[in-house]
């Protein structure tokens, strides 16, 4: 147990081990923004060409069928950001890889008409390729469930689910929690799961910077590993191989 650990968190890939990068906001570096959810589109393309030669990228509706697979990644970029149909979906299609769109569906409805475009409308969310793009759940409010009532938690992830299914768009049930919360205290974490259960969720993704398995030890806390806007390419692979900067 203890050897096959370290053969898994320094990346001497087991079929098991499973990759799942966080990502937000992607621009060019000459906008200068200086935000640490924000990654560049040149950095992020450096990223992508590494993970092209050294893994491979699934979507989180494949993983049964890949289960022996090895080198296994998912790409996740978080809230659905008009940027990434812009700089993001480019890349997926340059370098033939994979990855998962997780929908505040608040957030879209908000900014439908508006003429800043922060977020993609429900339409060029539909018609992102599915070749490239799996979509998956981020909560309808983006508020933290860790601070809900579990009655307000559940009402809040079926209407995620209910706009989804109303405009069409097809999903996969994995929940991405917002800020990477839902409640910790024994009781109501038991009953939020069963709540995930008997909503049909797959499972759903916190944050905790670590390499996964899959099959998932704990479907409804699968880890996350956060890439942010200041990571060197040092950086960057160290989190690939450790699921974070050090021990």
């Amino acid at each position: 147990m203890f050897i096959s650990f370290f053969k898994r968190i320094f990346g001497f890939s087991k079929s098991e081990s499973i990759r799942i990068l966080m990502y937000h906001s992607v621009y060019p570096k000459s906008m200068d923004i200086q935000n640490v959810l924000t990654v560049t589109s040149e950095n992020l393309e450096e990223q992508l060409k590494y993970i092209k030669k050294k893994y491979n990228t699934l979507f989180f509706k494949e993983l049964e069928n890949n289960k022996s697979l090895k080198n296994k990644l998912i790409l996740t970029f978080d809230d659905g950001y008009y940027n990434n149909l812009q700089y993001l979906i480019p890349l997926l299609e340059k370098y033939q890889l994979k990855a998962t769109i997780c929908i505040p569906t608040d957030y879209i409805q908000k900014n439908e008409g508006n003429t800043e475009r922060n977020f993609m409308s429900f339409n060029e969310i539909k018609s992102l390729n599915p070749e490239f793009v799996e979509i998956a759940l981020h909560s309808h409010f983006h508020k933290n469930y860790s601070q809900l009532t579990l009655a307000e938690a559940e009402a809040d992830i079926r209407q995620n689910i209910e706009i989804l299914e109303q405009k069409q768009i097809d999903f996969t049930k994995i929940l991405v929690y917002p800020y990477g919360k839902f409640p910790k205290e024994n009781q109501k974490k038991k009953e939020f799961f069963k709540i995930l259960e008997s909503l049909g969720i797959i499972a759903a993704l916190r944050i905790g910077n670590a390499v996964e398995s899959y099959p998932w030890k704990n479907k409804f806390e699968v880890k996350r590993i956060d890439i942010k806007g200041g990571d060197s390419f040092k950086m960057f692979k160290m989190k690939l191989k450790l699921g974070k900067i050090k021990l």
